[in-house]
């Protein structure tokens, strides 16, 4: 077993530190997160020190920057001075093994132990490796059609999971300016636009790439999204759209359907002074909460079963770790230290992990009646319905990304980056290029990205 001895640090918790004083070479175990907001560090913060008062070893909480990840862990790979957990982002899962500073070794060890089908199989299969789990998930966040279910429940109308059932609600729904059928995304060079493509294509069954690298796209599957993509945008107001105006239109009542991360659902319930409802003359209203409901999962005609897009966050246990005492914090913060480790932003970390092998909801739960909100706070489960919440963890069972099934995270990240399928969806939006002409560059383009 490998030993750190450095001085005491916890990130500048007051509290951590109390704990902490007068014992300078007690065995230190660094812990390196994203997550670097005050209130958010704060929490995390307290987790350790739970962890620290029931096992004695004391935890470094080392913010580092999302964007500086990746070459703060190379570099400390290059100098063998990793941390011994790094929560991190699903980009860097198996690459990191394969660079040799992730020991999916030790992760799988504690999955099985934790008891793998107390997972999310979403969340799992993000990170399988051939003889195990990269890293251990944490926790992650669907991405969610938001629509008015008072509007569809008046109308007759299907839940929107499917491309047919969004057109049909833009045939019934549809009245500019008093209601948009939709608010797509159409501005090229905002990341938001590619991540609802992503899904919409996923939805479809269709990718850019395979087990070999870059996979032309099939005409047939890709003309279809491209055709519902079409009739999103038409339904939607002119101009070039991101999250911003569809929150705003949806906020407004003057929006049926959006497609939004679950950030939205505190902002949605009035719970943000800086993003309130405008439904009514109520900035704190809950009733546009009550009139909304969500779908993770939706289905192209080619994909029948559908997709959710997923953003899953992991721990890394590091080949420079002191792997024991590594495996237990991660046990620890997915175990006794789980609802903590969910209450650093609830509306965005909804729990990979469903309960235990005794109690199977455990986690979901306990996570359910998690304060949510800034100006105010309230539990989802006060402010949403039951099936609702269930809609809102199970698209985690069924998270897709582009290139993960196929080892292709990294050139998949790449060709999403390079907003080429953005700026070709657009041309076919606005009639400057029909459906074949749109496939066929983007396949020339996409073949170049390396």
């Amino acid at each position: 077993m490998k030993y750190h001895f450095k001085s005491v640090l916890l990130a500048g918790s007051a509290l951590a530190l109390s704990l902490t004083s007068g014992l300078a070479a007690a065995d230190t175990l660094r812990f390196w997160t994203t997550e670097e907001q005050p209130e958010r560090l704060a929490k995390q913060q307290e987790m350790a020190a739970q962890f620290t008062s029931e096992t004695g070893t004391e935890v470094e909480v080392i913010p580092v920057t999302e964007s500086d990840l990746g070459t703060r862990a190379t570099a400390a790979f290059a100098a063998g001075d990793l941390p011994d957990v790094i929560y991190h982002t699903l980009q860097y899962a198996l690459p990191w093994v394969e660079a040799g500073i992730l020991d999916a070794e030790a992760a799988t060890e504690v999955v099985n132990d934790l008891g793998d089908n107390t997972f999310a199989p979403g969340a799992l299969a993000m990170a399988t490796t051939d003889d195990g789990y990269a890293a251990v998930p944490v926790d992650g966040w669907t991405q969610m059609i938001v629509y008015r279910k008072d509007k569809f429940e008046e109308a007759g109308l299907a839940a929107p999971t499917s491309f047919d059932t969004v057109r049909a609600a833009i045939d019934a729904l549809h009245n500019p300016p008093e209601m948009y059928g939709f608010v797509a995304a159409t501005k090229v060079d905002e990341n938001f636009m590619s991540q609802v493509l992503e899904h919409v294509f996923l939805a479809n069954g269709v990718s850019p790439v395979g087990a070999d690298g870059f996979a032309p796209l099939d005409e047939a599957k890709t003309t279809e999204v491209l055709e519902f993509y079409k009739a999103i945008a038409e339904a939607s107001p002119p101009g070039e759209l991101y999250w911003k105006q569809s929150r705003e239109l949806y906020f407004d009542g003057k929006a049926a359907m959006i497609i939004w991360s679950p950030f939205i659902l505190d902002e949605l319930a009035g719970l943000r002074d800086s993003a309130p409802p405008t439904i009514n003359d109520d900035p704190t209203t809950r009733d546009l909460a009550a009139a909304t409901g969500i779908v993770t999962t939706f289905a192209g005609p080619s994909n029948p079963e559908g997709a959710a897009w997923g953003d899953v966050r992991y721990f890394g246990i590091t080949m420079d770790a002191d792997t024991d005492v590594a495996m237990d914090f991660v046990k620890f913060s997915m175990d006794e230290g789980y609802t903590q480790t969910l209450s650093i932003a609830p509306e965005g970390k909804f729990p990979v992990r469903r309960g235990t092998a005794d109690d199977a909801t455990k986690f979901s739960v306990a996570w359910s009646e998690l304060p949510v909100g800034v100006d105010r706070k309230a539990p989802l489960s006060e402010l949403y319905a039951q099936d609702m919440i269930d809609e809102i963890v199970g698209g985690l069972d069924v998270a897709k990304r582009w290139g993960v099934d196929d080892g292709q995270l990294s050139l998949a990240s790449k060709i999403v980056n390079s907003q080429v399928i953005n700026r070709v969806v657009r041309q076919f939006v606005d009639g400057e290029i029909d459906a074949a002409g749109a496939v066929a560059e983007m396949n020339e383009e996409l073949a170049k990205v390396q």
